[in-house]
């Protein structure tokens, strides 16, 4: 088997997506994509198909090699995105070359059904918890939102208790029973979450996502050792070389994106690593379909894993865009906050290509958005 071709799909809300042929007809897909940067990445997965076209699509870890490796330059979030979603693909090829799901590969499942989380937000706090007690009703027992807007480094007091009034707001109404995850969103310095992280301790969140920004992962130490809270980080790095300093510092929850770190290939290894060190892994998944799919298949592989972020519900794109390429919806049915093991060849979904087509007709341009402080300064989305 060989591969002859591929096809990048840039669709709506803010995805692409990736199909990668072979001469015996079997496809498979992937989700190569940086938020706001996905014309970048799609020049790079041009540039590593290069390699692959003709190629055996069954030698993954050899392709994944040479790809991350032998290009000189290596990492960085567009050549790790373009690698990723090409992993994926190639992952989806061998599973339905053999005619079983990926996690099959992997070893085997070692559960048969995976926790998932929501987003819930609100422009004050009555109406977070109106929409987090709609979430819960659907069934979630894991909650989470972003913790405050755009912040100065050094917070004022009305500020930082404005963000803990949130959290209250959210206990208070749900009780004990239900999760609640809070992300920091690299808005607080070092300073600003040693200040905020004693105010949170006594509401018990379940973690505290990325309390600084990866720049200063040198500083997590510091703040797991101040806090009691589960310190969780992972989404803007890359590559088990990004994680492997990061892993001694004390976090609790490990959260690579399987559309950023390399694909399927890299995120097992960053999991198995981080167990080595006691830590959770909990894939960032604000993304499409694909991306989904393929966290899922390592999700039912590793026996580390806490819990998995998707996009339904989330703010942009009408909340719910991942079903809209899916010929069968359903593989993403969530019961009881949890999705069952899926037992369909490769990621486990079938793309609806048509759909695809239709709205790669009419390419987004999504950006991030820009954000400044009162006095015109940049902040951090």
């Amino acid at each position: 088997m060989k591969i002859v071709g591929y096809e990048t799909f840039l669709v709506a809300p803010r995805w692409q997506f990736l199909r990668i042929d072979t001469d015996e007809g079997i496809s498979g897909w992937g989700e190569p994509i940086v938020e706001g940067r996905a014309e970048a990445v799609q020049g790079a997965v041009a540039a590593l198909m290069e390699y692959l076209v003709g190629a055996d699509p069954l030698r993954i870890e050899e392709h994944w090699q040479v790809m991350a490796k032998g290009g000189f330059y290596r990492g960085g979030p567009v050549l790790s995105s373009a690698l990723a979603g090409i992993d994926q693909a190639l992952w989806d090829i061998k599973g339905r070359y053999h005619e079983i799901p990926v996690h099959e590969l992997l070893g085997g499942p070692v559960r048969e059904r995976v926790r998932v989380y929501t987003w819930v937000h609100g422009r004050d706090n009555t109406q977070l918890v109106d929409e987090a007690q709609a979430k819960v009703e659907k069934g979630f027992t894991a909650l989470k939102l972003n913790l405050s807007e755009a912040l100065p480094p050094i917070p004022s007091a009305a500020q930082l208790r404005a963000s803990v009034s949130r959290v209250e707001a959210l206990r208070d109404a749900l009780g004990d029973g239900v999760d609640i995850a809070l992300d920091f969103h690299g808005r607080f310095s070092t300073a600003a979450t040693r200040q905020i992280l004693p105010l949170l301790e006594p509401l018990l969140p379940m973690f505290v996502e990325e309390p600084v920004l990866p720049e200063f992962a040198r500083d997590l130490r510091r703040i797991t050792e101040s806090t009691s809270i589960p310190i969780a980080t992972g989404e803007r790095l890359f590559s088990r070389w990004d994680f492997r300093d990061v892993l001694t510092t004390g976090i609790a929850v490990a959260q690579p994106d399987i559309s950023h770190a390399g694909g399927i290939s890299e995120v097992r290894r960053i999991a198995a690593m981080a167990e080595a060190y006691d830590v959770s892994v909990a894939p960032h998944c604000p993304l499409g379909p694909i991306t989904l799919a393929a966290s899922l298949q390592l999700d039912f592989a590793i026996p580390n894993f806490l819990i998995q972020e998707q996009s339904l519900g989330i703010e942009y794109g009408g909340g719910n865009a991942l079903l809209d390429y899916l010929v069968d919806p359903n593989v993403f049915a969530f019961t009881d906050g949890h999705v069952q093991r899926p037992t369909g060849p490769g990621l486990g979904i079938q793309v609806d290509e048509d759909a695809v087509r239709a709205a790669a007709a009419e390419p987004h341009r999504w950006r991030s958005p820009v954000l400044r402080h009162d006095d015109g300064s940049f902040a951090e989305w």
